[in-house]
């Protein structure tokens, strides 16, 4: 059988037991290979530019130059997760304004997910823990437009247009996480509610979308789907 492509990944973490963890636990699988570590956001740019890994992993806080300050450099030589403690929502939607293709919190995934998100980012595919899910959320329902209705009613809708779509309320909120790249645990996880009950919404979104799969659910959403 043909070994599977490697991945190559720098490690950047202000803190030394933190970078020897994520070898270790990088280097076991394989498909996945360390080739720099840095202990801030300037040497994080200097490995970058010296071993173009494929993936970054990232921290906030690395004193004496953090790891937003570097984010938007970074992010146009490699995809980059951002690895960190930082949970604040202004952090969050930071990291994600500046180009971090996936947020996840230390306590909020398991090794498995990790691998998992790292692998998942490197092929341009968001991934998120529970945390910068709710961020994410947060902002598309801030992001609703208020309509009058009936003179003084006032009714909020998301584009595109849901009576148009035939979506109810919440499967307007499962359908713009879908968007966001988020898996079923992830929405279940910021909307709270079960996996079961995502999975029910999904089905149901794509009966009305008249779609079959994610891509093709995502494309209809946002108006992109060519013309047949």
């Amino acid at each position: 059988m043909t070994a599977p492509p490697t991945l190559t990944v720098l490690v950047a973490d202000d803190n030394p037991v933190v970078r020897a963890g994520l070898r270790s636990l990088l280097g076991g699988s394989p498909d996945l290979k360390v080739v720099a570590e840095a202990s801030d956001g300037q040497a994080a740019l200097r490995e970058t530019l010296r071993t173009r890994p494929h993936v970054i992993l990232l921290d906030v806080r690395m004193p004496p130059h953090d790891g937003l300050t570097a984010l938007p450099h970074l992010a146009r030589l490699a995809p980059v997760l951002m690895l960190t403690h930082s949970r604040e929502p202004e952090t969050v939607e930071e990291a994600l304004r500046l180009g971090a293709g996936g947020y996840l919190v230390h306590g909020e995934f398991t090794a498995e997910e990790l691998l998992r998100a790292v692998r998942d980012v490197g092929e341009g595919r968001p991934r998120f823990t529970a945390t910068a899910s709710e961020v994410l959320l947060r902002s598309l329902r801030s992001a609703t437009v208020s309509i009058p209705l009936h003179g003084e009613e006032l009714v909020s809708r998301a584009q595109p247009d849901v009576t148009q779509c035939g979506l109810s309320v919440r499967e307007v909120e499962v359908m713009e996480l879908i968007a966001t790249g988020l898996n079923n645990r992830q929405i279940a996880a910021t909307c709270f509610i079960t996996e079961k009950t995502v999975k029910n919404h999904v089905n149901r979104i794509f009966a009305k979308l008249h779609t079959t799969t994610r891509a093709e659910a995502i494309a209809s959403w946002l108006g992109t789907r060519p013309t047949r």
